[in-house]
């Protein structure tokens, strides 16, 4: 049963395009939003693709409850968990997504490489990665009394789930089993054989662990309210827009009495006090700018044309 889809992310797109738009940028900045949009992109869509297989594989399930895109903060840390299963026996999958534009290599040490054309780049475990969301899971579950009859914790289990079209190079599975590593279309197989082969001792353990359907769907509701969704529109210090001096000062001419907002007093030649947008140097009208003097805690102390105010 699917619980939870998604978070929209169309937010974070629109506005990481439209900055790029901005004749303000620095290299340093430039670069930093190809990476980050191309980043974004790559992301959704393999979630996108990667849930697309989940639901309709779990979709007419009585023992499942699915839910996609969770974030939890707990103790100040943070779990980003693609995709979660909990199933009526006590067992949860924890399944992150990854798509690369290269061909990702494992070496018998558990390294992970993704190969280009020229070049290659190391990256960080997934498989760590999700170990971590394990035992953040561990203790959220445990503060929300969601505990099984045998044993404390549910039995976690771990998947990495490339593109279908992925290229993958294991080491040899003896030196380092990445049997957790599959791709998005091998789910319904890899969990088929995955429950063939648990043992006789963890059958009779599931089995005093089963909870009926609706047990389970209001510990997915626990773990669905929990969600803490990032904010989209959150930027690195170093991506705060620069004001044009240049520009500001071509533009500058005091306002009238009535117009200035007593929160912007101060030097005569404060920005904060003309009607300038201080991202594109742009006029504004008295409107746009006492918005943003009435919102000056989100603007920064300035103010900004209706276009840019978009970006806070």
């Amino acid at each position: 049963m699917l619980l939870k889809s998604a978070d929209d992310k169309s937010k974070r797109l629109a506005l990481l395009e439209d900055l790029q738009k901005s004749t303000q940028l620095d290299p340093q900045q430039k670069k930093w939003l190809r990476d980050e949009l191309q980043r974004c992109k790559k992301g959704i869509q393999g979630e996108r693709e990667s849930a697309h297989y989940l639901d309709s594989y779990f979709k007419d399930g009585e023992n499942h409850v699915l839910l996609h895109d969770l974030r939890f903060v707990i103790d100040a840390d943070v779990a980003q968990i693609d995709h979660l299963i909990l199933n009526r026996t006590g067992l949860v999958y924890l399944i992150e997504t990854k798509n690369y534009s290269g061909n990702l290599i494992v070496n018998d040490r558990g390294e992970f490489t993704v190969q280009y054309d020229h070049d290659s780049f190391g990256i960080p475990s997934p498989w760590e990665q999700s170990r971590r969301h394990e035992r953040l899971l561990a203790k959220l579950l445990q503060r929300l009394d969601i505990t099984m009859r045998v044993d404390k914790h549910p039995d976690f289990h771990h998947v990495v789930m490339m593109h279908p079209k992925a290229i993958i190079k294991r080491p040899d599975a003896k030196l380092f089993d990445t049997s957790f590593l599959i791709k998005a279309d091998q789910f319904p197989s890899w969990h088929g054989q995955f429950t063939e082969k648990i043992g006789a001792s963890a059958v009779i353990k599931a089995l005093f662990n089963v909870r009926s359907l609706d047990t389970v769907i209001e510990w997915g509701e626990k773990l669905k309210r929990q969600h803490r969704p990032a904010d989209l529109l959150d930027l690195p210090p170093f991506m705060t827009p620069k004001i044009r001096t240049d520009v500001v000062k071509a533009f500058v001419a005091p306002l009238p009495a009535q117009a200035v907002s007593p929160a912007t007093s101060g030097p005569e030649d404060s920005t904060a006090k003309k009607l300038i947008c201080a991202h594109c140097g742009s006029k504004i009208s008295y409107a746009e700018g006492k918005f943003c003097w009435n919102n000056s805690k989100r603007f920064n102390g300035l103010q900004y044309c209706r276009e840019h105010q978009g970006m806070f």
